[in-house]
């Protein structure tokens, strides 16, 4: 059950195929990224929403009972699942510090639910190093593998919560993937046919916060 919903739901790379270059999974996201009184980035908050295909699938894996729901009990082990599989990969989370790739901490736990068709992740994650606010930051939600897209419906999706982090500049940028496919052409297409499950392409075309402190 649990390799069947990372299949499907994480970006493994196990097979390096041409397959992976594109999305398979379709997820909503919302990010809230949060200050504290020592003028540093205290957590990173998650809320995904995927698409009603993917969602019936979990439905039919993690639905012990067949009633065509996921009971309490069930929705605890969709967010054990994940909790587990997507360490390696961040949660999809990244954050750039000045230049620098920030990793974060395993949560506590993920939160699953489903509604309206939809199953529904709730999470947070801390920074792995401290990450004051100073100089250039950047934060996001993207799957390297390219197999699941994470869209931000809106601007609005990107959030800064804290006294502190709202003082700094702070922009949405939504690369433009036109110009960033002919901007990178080359390196693009030499890296994918080297490794395509690990040239981590897609963070080139991922929606992001930017910040200047």
């Amino acid at each position: 059950m649990k390799a069947k919903f990372w299949t499907l739901a994480a970006a493994l790379a196990l097979t390096p195929s041409l397959a992976f270059a594109h999305p398979h999974i379709f997820a909503e996201a919302r990010l809230e990224i949060v200050s504290d009184d020592k003028n540093e980035i205290s957590e990173l908050r998650n809320i995904w929403r995927f698409d009603e295909l993917f969602s019936s699938s979990v439905v039919l894996d993690f639905d012990k009972n067949s009633n065509a729901q996921l009971e309490p009990d069930e929705l605890a082990e969709v967010g054990k699942t994940v909790l587990d599989s997507l360490q390696e990969y961040d949660y999809y989370t990244t954050i750039l510090d000045n230049g620098k790739n920030v990793k974060v901490l395993k949560p506590a736990e993920i939160h699953a639910d489903y509604k309206d068709g939809q199953l529904l992740l709730f999470f947070s994650v801390k920074p792995a190093e401290t990450v004051a606010l100073k100089g250039k930051m950047s934060f996001g939600v993207y799957d390297p593998s390219m197999y699941t897209a994470m869209d931000f419906p809106t601007d609005e999706d990107l959030v800064l919560v804290g006294d502190k982090v709202n003082a700094c500049a702070h922009k949405v940028v939504r690369p433009d993937p036109d110009e960033v496919l002919a901007q990178n052409q080359s390196s693009l297409t030499d890296a994918f046919f080297t490794d395509p499950t690990g040239t981590d392409m897609s963070k080139m075309f991922a929606t992001r916060m930017e910040l200047t402190c």
